[in-house]
C-alpha cells in the first residue's frame, strides 16, 4: 500500500504535468510514493451505455483502490481551453460511478502547469472546487506558469520564487499526512 499516490490529469506520453508530478514525488523522503503514469490508463468515454455494456474495467477498479488506500494524493492537472482535459474529467466520471467518495478523508496537493503564463490556473480552479465533492481535502495548490522557461529536467523548478512556492505547498501537504 502506498502512503502517497502521485499522478497527472493527462494521458499524454509527453505530459509536462506528469514531469511536474514526477519531480514533486522525487522531493519526498521518508514516505512511500506510488507514481502513476496516466498514459497507461486508457478509459473509454463515460456513458451509461458503456457502463451497462462493459461494466467497470480492472484497471479502473485498481486505480480506485490505489487512490482509496493512499493517505495523500498529488495531482497535477492539465488544461484545454481553460478547462480540465476531457481525459481527466472522464477519469473522475468513471471513478465516481464506482464510489462517489473515492477521495474520502484524503489530503490532496493539487498542481497545474502549462506552457502559458497562467500555468493552467483555469483548470486548477475548477478541479479545486470539484474534488471536495468526492471527499477530498485540497490542502494546498500550486501553479507553475511558462513550464518550458521555468522547469529544467535536471534542475527542476529554476525560478527561485516559484521553487519556494512549490516547496511551501509540498510542505503544507506533507504536514497534513
Amino acid at each position: 500500500m502506498a502512503a502517497l499516490l502521485a499522478m497527472a490529469g493527462s494521458n499524454s506520453a509527453t505530459s509536462i504535468n506528469f514531469k511536474l508530478v514526477k519531480y514533486t514525488a522525487g522531493l519526498i523522503s521518508g514516505k512511500e510514493v506510488q507514481l502513476l503514469n496516466m498514459a497507461n490508463y486508457p478509459f473509454p468515454m463515460y456513458s451509461e451505455d458503456n457502463e451497462q455494456e462493459m461494466g467497470f474495467s480492472n484497471s479502473l477498479i485498481e486505480l480506485r483502490n490505489d487512490i482509496m488506500k493512499a493517505k495523500g494524493v498529488i495531482i497535477s492537472v492539465n488544461e484545454h481551453n481553460s478547462n480540465p482535459s476531457a481525459y481527466f474529467k472522464n477519469v473522475l466520471d468513471w471513478l465516481s460511478r464506482l464510489e462517489i467518495k473515492f477521495l474520502e478523508d484524503t489530503e490532496v496537493l493539487l498542481m497545474s502547469t502549462s506552457p502559458g503564463k497562467r500555468g493552467a490556473q483555469g483548470s486548477l480552479e475548477i478541479i479545486t472546487k470539484l474534488l471536495p465533492r468526492f471527499g477530498a481535502n485540497v490542502c494546498a495548490t500550486y501553479s507553475l506558469p511558462s513550464f518550458y522557461q521555468n522547469f529544467d529536467a535536471d534542475k527542476g523548478i529554476i525560478d527561485e520564487d516559484l521553487s519556494e512556492k512549490h516547496r511551501q505547498a509540498l510542505n503544507k501537504f506533507l504536514s497534513k499526512i
